[in-house]
């Protein structure tokens, strides 16, 4: 009986990470375009939404916590945006209770010491430079795919119940 519940879960689990939910928070459409290109080059089999800036993402996850949507499993955020920047949205989305848990991956052309430190203090998981290369990107791409959608076991699939 173990073995067949832990094959079912297993199975479950497989399939919610099939159509993983990532939010990008990246305020220049080219840089969004070539990231959805790379992303389905890849073969990430995933539901996207794009904001442009900080506090459109803090509206977007409160918009989804109001209308008791699904969260997020993967926030894509970029660090320079008008309005409320990353770092600023990084850190609300850190302190507040809802979204804390949901992996955020920093992509930013950035490269300075001080963003990636403050990044990842402010509780941010990941701190990728944007690659200058469209083949960089495809790799960079490829890598989320493999490490955050099928080796990582994220928060919002732990509480799955396939009942």
């Amino acid at each position: 009986e173990f073995i067949i519940k832990l094959a079912t879960e297993q199975t479950a689990w497989k399939m919610t990470l099939q159509n993983p939910f990532i939010l990008v928070a990246e305020d220049d459409e080219e840089d969004r375009m070539l990231l959805q290109d790379a992303l389905d080059e890849v073969n990430v089999c995933h539901t996207i939404n794009y904001v442009s800036n900080g506090q459109e993402l803090i509206d977007k996850l409160n918009f989804l916590i109001e209308s008791n949507t699904q969260l997020p499993d993967l926030i894509l955020l970029d660090l320079n945006m008008p309005k409320k920047d990353g770092r600023e949205a990084l850190n609300e989305i850190k302190l507040d209770k809802n979204f804390k848990s949901i992996p955020i991956i920093i992509l930013s052309t950035s490269n300075d010491k001080e963003d990636i430190i403050n990044s990842y203090n402010l509780g941010g998981n990941s701190f990728i430079t944007k690659p200058t290369s469209y083949s960089s990107l495809l790799e960079i791409a490829g890598e989320i795919k493999r490490y955050w959608l099928e080796i990582a076991k994220l928060p919002s699939k732990i509480q799955f119940n396939p009942n």
